[in-house]
C-alpha cells in the first residue's frame, strides 16, 4: 500500500469558470484568493461540464449536479434521463413499453370513470423534466382515447429564468386547447413553486412533500380559475421567483383530488427532487407526515428514480445502467473511501457518485452534515466548515491510503436564490474552507483535486448579446437562477509530487482516471483518459 497516494476530490458546486464574463459574476467580485491561486497556476485547466459532454441531449443543455457528479463517479460519459426519454419517445418505446400499456390503456381511463393525473415540473429547463415530454404524454393519452386528466403543475423559475411561469401556463393552455374537445376533459389542477412544495431532496424538508401532497392528491389549498390567475395573484403579492409560489388548487379541484382507482404519472426524469412524493404516494408505511388519506393508484414515474430501493416500482423509461464506478473499483481492490457534504448535496457524493446505487461499499465511509432549514441566501456559509472539520479529522486519522471526496454546495445552492451578494459570500467562506484544506493536505501528503459539477456562481444576472446585464423596469438587472453554461475549474494541488496537465480540452468524465493515475492504479480501458502524469 505505501505505492499509493491519498487523493482528495473537492468539488466546489455550482462554480463556473468564466473571468471573461464580467457582469454578474460573483467570483469575480468575492475574495476567493485560494481559488484563484490555484488557478493561476501550471496544474489547471478548464473542463467541460455542460451538453454531450455530460450526456444531455445538446450543448445548449445545461450541466446539473445529478449529471456532474455520474459522470465524475463514472469515468465516462452516459447518455442521462433528458436524452433517454427523447429517445424513447422518438422511438415509440416509451409507449410501447409495459408500464405505459399498465398505466394508460386502461378500460376505465378511455370510458372516463377514472382519471390520469400527471404532474411534474413546468418548463423547458431540461434538467428535471422537459414540457415537451408532458405535451407528447397529453398528445398519446388523448390518441388512445383517456377522457379525463388532472394536472399538477410545479413552476421552476431556478432552471429557466425567475420569472417565466406565464410563458410556460400559456403554452400549456395552449397544448391544452388543441386537445380539448366533447368527450376529453383535459385540466390543470394543482401547482406551486417548486421550492416550496414537492420538490424536497434528501429529507431536508418533509413539510414541503406534505404542502404539495395536500394539494395534487387532497385538493386542498388556496383556488384560483387559472393557471395563469393563480400565477399573476402571487406576483402581485411581491413574489420575484416563480420557485418560491406557495401551493394552489385550480377550479373545483378540491372537489375532486385523486381517487382510488386513478392513475398517476410524475414525468420528471431526474430523480433526487422526485423520490420523496412518489413514497408519499405510493408507500403503505409512511412516518414522515400525516397523508390523512392514501388513495390507491397506479403510479409511474418518467424513469426509476432509486434503482436499489425500486422506487417507483413503474417507470416508464429505464435509467442508464452505470456500473464499474470509480468507487466499485477501488472498493474492490480494498481501498479507503471517504465521502461528506451537507444534506443538499449528500446524495451527489453518494448515489449519484456511485452509479445511482444508494448503499455504500466496503471500505467507504459516508458522512452526512445535517444543512440548515433556513433559506439559503440568509446563511451563505452553509455547512462548508463543518465538511471541513469532518474532513479534516478523516485525512489526520486516516490509516492508510484513501480516496475521498467531498461537495461545498454554496455556489450552487446561494447561487439559485439568484441573491448576489449572498452568493459572494458564500464563495468568500468557500474559499477559507478550501485553504484549510491544502494546508492539511500538505501535512499528510494528499493530493488534492478542486473542481466542480457545473456553473451557477459565475452567471448572476441575465445578460444580453453584448454581455451586459438586462434590467427590470427600475433599471435593476434582472437576477438568474438557473445553472451556466461555463466550463468550471480543475486543479491538481500537491508541491511534493511533480506532475502536469497533459489533457485541456476535457470533460467532468477525465476526473476518474486522473484519480486512479494520481493515487497509482491503472484505469480501465473504457474511461476517459488522465489529465495529468507524474514527471
Amino acid at each position: 500500500m505505501n505505492k499509493y497516494r491519498s487523493v482528495l476530490i473537492v468539488v466546489l458546486d455550482g462554480v463556473g469558470w468564466e473571468p471573461q464574463r464580467t457582469q454578474g459574476n460573483a467570483l469575480l467580485k468575492a475574495h476567493i484568493p485560494c481559488l484563484n491561486r490555484l488557478m493561476a497556476s501550471s496544474l489547471s485547466t478548464t473542463l467541460l461540464a455542460h451538453g454531450k459532454a455530460v450526456g444531455m441531449p445538446s450543448n445548449s443543455d445545461m450541466g446539473n449536479s445529478e449529471v456532474g457528479h455520474n459522470v465524475i463517479g463514472a469515468g465516462r460519459i452516459f447518455s442521462q434521463g433528458a436524452l433517454l426519454v427523447n429517445q424513447a419517445l422518438e422511438s415509440g418505446s416509451l409507449f410501447s413499453g409495459s408500464t405505459w400499456q399498465k398505466i394508460a390503456h386502461r378500460p376505465e381511463l378511455i370510458s372516463g370513470s377514472q382519471c390520469l393525473h400527471i404532474g411534474g415540473l413546468l418548463s423547458d429547463g431540461n434538467v428535471h423534466s422537459h414540457q415537451n415530454h408532458l405535451f407528447a404524454l397529453l398528445k398519446e393519452a388523448k390518441k388512445i382515447g383517456i377522457k379525463k386528466i388532472r394536472l399538477h403543475m410545479l413552476l421552476d423559475g431556478r432552471d429557466v429564468s425567475p420569472k417565466s411561469a406565464l410563458i410556460y401556463a400559456e403554452t400549456l393552455e395552449s397544448v391544452l386547447n388543441d386537445l380539448k374537445g366533447p368527450q376529453f376533459d383535459y385540466k390543470i389542477a394543482s401547482g406551486g413553486g417548486r421550492s416550496s412544495v414537492t420538490m424536497d431532496r434528501y429529507g431536508a424538508d418533509w413539510p414541503m412533500v406534505q404542502r404539495g401532497y395536500q394539494a395534487h392528491v387532497l385538493g386542498q389549498g388556496p383556488a384560483f380559475p387559472s393557471l395563469k390567475a393563480a400565477i399573476e395573484n402571487f406576483y402581485s403579492q411581491g413574489i420575484e421567483q416563480d420557485q418560491l409560489i406557495s401551493e394552489f388548487v385550480i377550479g373545483d379541484y378540491s372537489k375532486e383530488g385523486v381517487q382510488d382507482g386513478d392513475s398517476f404519472i410524475f414525468f420528471n426524469f431526474r430523480g433526487d427532487r422526485a423520490i420523496e412524493f412518489t413514497q408519499a404516494l405510493t408507500q403503505k408505511d409512511f412516518p414522515h407526515f400525516e397523508r390523512i388519506r392514501l388513495p390507491k393508484v397506479i403510479y409511474a414515474g418518467m424513469m426509476q428514480y432509486d434503482g436499489d430501493l425500486k422506487i417507483p416500482e413503474n417507470y416508464l423509461v429505464s435509467p442508464p445502467v452505470i456500473e464499474d464506478t470509480l468507487s466499485s473499483l477501488l472498493s474492490e481492490k480494498g481501498i479507503t473511501q471517504f465521502a461528506c457534504s451537507e444534506t443538499q448535496k449528500f446524495g451527489h457524493v453518494t448515489y449519484f457518485w456511485n452509479g445511482n446505487h444508494s448503499q455504500s461499499l466496503d471500505k467507504e465511509t459516508w458522512v452526512e452534515i445535517p444543512s440548515d432549514d433556513h433559506p439559503f441566501q440568509d446563511r451563505p456559509w452553509m455547512k462548508c466548515a463543518e465538511i471541513c472539520d469532518a474532513t479534516l479529522k478523516f485525512m489526520t486519522t486516516a490509516k492508510e491510503p484513501f480516496v475521498a471526496r467531498i461537495n461545498f454546495a454554496n455556489g450552487d445552492m446561494v447561487g439559485h436564490t439568484g441573491n448576489l451578494d449572498a452568493t459572494i459570500t458564500a464563495l468568500d467562506c468557500m474559499d477559507l474552507q478550501l485553504q484549510r484544506i491544502l494546508m492539511t493536505a500538505e501535512k499528510t501528503n494528499t493530493t488534492v483535486i478542486v473542481t466542480a459539477d457545473h456553473g451557477n456562481a459565475d452567471h448572476m444576472w441575465e445578460l444580453d448579446s453584448k454581455g451586459m446585464p438586462v434590467l427590470n423596469k427600475q433599471s435593476i438587472p434582472i437576477q438568474k437562477t438557473s445553472h451556466s453554461l461555463s466550463p468550471v475549474p480543475f486543479i491538481v494541488y500537491n508541491p511534493k509530487a511533480p506532475m502536469q496537465i497533459v489533457n485541456t480540452s476535457g470533460s467532468l468524465g477525465n476526473i476518474a482516471s486522473t484519480t486512479l493515475e494520481i493515487f497509482g492504479l491503472n484505469s480501465p480501458s473504457f474511461y476517459l483518459p488522465s489529465l495529468v502524469k507524474y514527471v
